[in-house]
Order: structure tokens, then sequence, then C-alpha cells
């Protein structure tokens, strides 16, 4: 590890903990702090799970009268394209009261603390907001046998342009930076591809998309008139779903909006900062470093954790999650999510659950290795400042981890 060429190139922070012996086995640069990437998306998850129980509360709402008053606790999965839940539908659709949407859209900032302001037209970078709809992006989807794309949702069907003066190999999608004006330039008719554009959100526009699919009049109020009244929470999606795909492939759409989701549940109301602040008090007090944890994703750079921090976490989940749990979430090296690719065992069954993290200069790579001995270990690996291609680092990972896995 001291000696390798590869982690060299950068600053490298390793430990590998044998928990049944309580036992560290090797440790690097451990009490060092990392700027974490994606492994981010753990303490999320591990918050979450402390405070959301089954099911997430989709909406905040009251009845008064004739009128419904509602409005967004974060819930992401509302009209979701990778999920299929109608709570949110069928409750409104159901209801025989005049319905009203409160606008509480400012307690959500579109972007955290050291997002890049150029991800705005990148899958991975949707708007966070108060009551998502369509997981706030556009999915264009191009079939072979198709010589033009389809995209959802259709409401953006007077705003996507072709544009052949835009530079294409085989295809481009851009967004305007501050509006909703999509332009494309299709070159191969082959070609088959889905690709998410983020759009820019507002509680208007969810109002109007919203207002369209149940085919009601919908009324905007103002937040400040009902969010100190008593009110009722419906229940909806199943966090299962949510933090498979969150885990899986680093969604940070879905990390970001189950930090909402925490704020909501703990203060009723969307303050991120307050609920990861009662999160660091109440669950991760014994953290043996004090986390800098300021998003939900990791894709902001001032998130900053060691990686024996980032073990503790480890042993809290394994302790509190059924493992065939943790096993469903994590991706699995050689099989599922982000290292299906990678970390290969030498049959069909994955010796590698871990979670990814990369941004520019970071690769980082935490969670449990199963060993040829029937041992489960935890580790944590963490790259900064790196000028070399991850897929070097990860080469020089994966000699190291199987070498774990094979001998212990």
């Amino acid at each position: 590890m001291r000696d390798s060429e590869v982690f060299s190139q950068g600053f490298t922070g390793f430990m590998l903990v044998d928990p049944v012996k309580d036992k560290v086995l090797y440790a690097q640069n451990e009490d060092k702090y990392f700027t974490p990437a994606s492994n981010t998306k753990m303490f999320t998850f591990y918050a979450a799970y402390k405070v959301l129980g089954d099911r997430v509360n989709a909406l905040d709402y009251l009845e008064s009268g004739d009128s419904l008053i509602f409005w967004g606790t974060g819930d992401p999965s509302l009209m979701h394209p990778d999920f299929e839940d109608r709570s949110v539908l069928n409750f409104l659709e159901s209801s025989d009261k005049q319905l009203f949407m409160a606008d509480n859209f400012g307690e959500v900032q579109a972007y955290a603390s050291g997002w890049s302001w150029n991800w705005y037209n990148y899958y991975y970078g949707p708007e966070r907001s108060a009551m998502p709809i369509y997981g706030n992006i556009v999915r264009f989807t191009k079939q072979k046998s198709s010589p033009r794309f389809s995209f959802s949702p259709r409401y953006f069907a007077d705003q996507v342009q072709e544009d052949l003066s835009l530079p294409a190999r085989e295809y481009t999608i851009l967004r305007d930076q501050k509006i909703n004006d999509f332009r494309y330039h299709l070159v191969g008719e082959e070609l088959s591809f889905e690709t998410d554009k983020p759009f820019v959100t507002s509680s208007q526009l969810t109002r109007e998309m919203l207002q369209d699919t149940l085919d009601k009049s919908i009324t905007m109020i103002s937040y400040d008139s009902v969010k100190d009244r008593p009110h009722q929470k419906l229940k909806g999606i199943a966090t299962d779903s949510l933090y498979k795909q969150m885990l899986k492939i680093s969604d940070n759409f879905l990390a970001e909006q189950l930090m909402v989701l925490v704020a909501d549940e703990l203060g009723d109301s969307l303050n991120m900062r307050n609920a990861i602040g009662y999160v660091e008090d109440h669950y991760l007090e014994d953290l043996p470093d004090e986390p800098q944890w300021v998003d939900g994703s990791g894709l902001s750079a001032h998130n900053k954790f060691t990686p024996r921090s980032i073990i503790k976490l480890l042993v809290k989940i394994k302790a509190e999650v059924p493992e065939e749990k943790i096993f469903a979430y994590f991706p699995s090296g050689g099989e599922s999510g982000t290292i299906r690719s990678w970390y290969k065992s030498d049959d069909e069954h994955p010796y590698v659950y871990a979670k990814t993290g990369t941004l520019s200069g970071v690769h980082c790579l935490s969670g449990y290795l199963l060993t040829k001995s029937g041992k489960t270990l935890y580790f944590s690996f963490m790259h900064n400042n790196y000028v070399i291609s991850s897929n070097e680092l990860k080469k020089e990972m994966e000699k190291v981890l199987y070498l774990i896995y094979d001998r212990y």
C-alpha cells in the first residue's frame, strides 16, 4: 500500500477492520479528512433509515370545509419515470374538494453549497425541490428502429427544438442554463439511447404539470398561511425502493430528496441543514472525527469525512440493518451497480459490497468485504487529489482487495 506507485500519485487513506476480533488489520491516513464524493450517500442512507420508517411522507395536507390544501415534503417519487407509485395522484384524484397548493418551494435551495453551476445540463444534477415531479428531469429515449426520439414529460413539447448548428458526433441535447429550452441535433438514425436532462423547477411549473395530469384546477396559495396549522401526512412509496436505487446506481437526486424527507419528518420543515445537525447530534455523536456534511449526495466538495469515521458508520449499518437488506441495497462487485465491472470474485458470489464515490480528482470505495474463509471485513478506501485516471486507481484497488479476499 505505502509503496504503491499508483497510490503515490495522489493522497490515499485506507482502513481495514475485522469486527469479530475488534481489530484494525491495516490503517493509513485513517484519521485524515477526505472529500468522500458519493460515499456521503451512506450517511444519507443511515439518516433516512433511522428516521423515515417503511414509507415516505408523500404529502402534507389539511382539509378545511370544501378545500384540500397540500404542500410538498420532498418526496421524489411523484410521476418519477423509474417508479410507479400513485399515492399522491390517487389521493388528489379521489378528492371532491377544491385543490389548493401551498408554495413551500422557498424552503429548498435548488443547488447545495459547493455544487458546480454547469451541472444543469447533466443527468446527475437535477435540482432539489420541495415537491419534485417527473424526477425533475426530461427523459429522452431513442430506439434503433425509429428515426427520432421520444421524451417525457410531453409538457415540454413546445420547448424541444431541433438545432442543426449544434456539434454532434452521434447526438447532442442541450438545455438553456436558465430556462426550459431544449435544443437537439441527431446525426445517426441507427442510434439508441436514453438520457436525462434536468429542468428548471418552480412551484408554478409543478402546479401546472400536476394540474394537467389530474385535469383539475389547482390554486396556488401562500405557505405562510398554513404552515402552522395542524395537518396530516399522506404515506407514499416504500423507502426500500428509494434506498436501493440511490445506493446501487448512486442516484444524486434521490439522495438529496431523502434528506429533504428526513427534514420534513424531524422538524415539519424542509431545512436540510437542521436535519443533518440533528442526525449528527443524535445518531452520529460517537464518530471518531466530527463530519463536515453539507448535502445528501456528495456532489459538494465541501463534504469531508475520515476513513475511520466511515468505518464506524459501516459498523452502525451492519448492526442495525438486516444483512439481506445491506446486500440488496449496496452495489456488488462484478454483479451490480457502480462496481458491476470491478472486483469480481472467483465464483458466482460477490465478495465486495460497497459504495463508490467519484468526483474530479476523487475516488472512494467503502463497504464490506467477504473473504474466502467466511469473514466479513469492513474497509474504507479514499483517494483525493490524484491526476491519473480512475481506472488506474481501480485496478490497483482491485489487486489490494482481491489479496485480502483470498488470504483472510
